[in-house]
């Protein structure tokens, strides 16, 4: 993508603090004309820059009261064994987040569960039957601190 200014920077703050603006009222918002605002939109888009709209549900509202830190060791990081973890990973409904990484662990999850008992059953059904798996190091929250989606945009830009 080319180089984003200020209104593109403008229109992305305000997204990211009301994603469900219509094109007009952001338009009005950051100072361009609908159609001025939606052609940025659609470039911001399609370069990735926004990459979605949605909902931000609470797990806890949806009966998923136990948010759980896992970590994972595999027995050897070629493609092939990395590419069935992480495929293994994404069929399982549980797993919030997923990231491959450096240092001791390969991966590091975020897990839903609804209560031990339920953690017990995907540390069963799914985590310990990943391919590949040789350590699970599982770490339950306690509170839940702070959850952002981007680490926002500088408002001195």
């Amino acid at each position: 993508m080319e180089t984003i200014d200020r209104f593109d920077i403008q229109i992305m703050r305000t997204l990211e603090r009301e994603g469900r603006l219509s094109n007009a009222m952001l338009a009005e918002r950051v100072g361009l004309s609908a159609s001025a605002c939606s052609r940025r939109l659609d470039r911001l888009e399609a370069s990735g820059a926004i990459r979605g709209y949605h909902a931000k549900l609470s797990n806890r509202t949806l009966g998923h009261t136990i948010t759980v830190i896992v970590n994972i060791g595999l027995s050897g990081q070629t493609e092939r064994q990395l590419s069935e973890f992480e495929a293994a990973a994404r069929r399982c409904p549980n797993v919030l987040v997923c990231f491959l990484m450096s240092g001791v662990y390969d991966y590091l999850l975020r897990v839903a569960a609804r209560d031990l008992e339920d953690y017990e059953r995907i540390h069963k059904t799914y985590l310990s039957s990943f391919p590949h798996v040789v350590r699970i190091n599982s770490s339950f929250a306690l509170r839940e601190v702070l959850d952002r989606t981007t680490v926002g945009i500088d408002p001195n830009v």
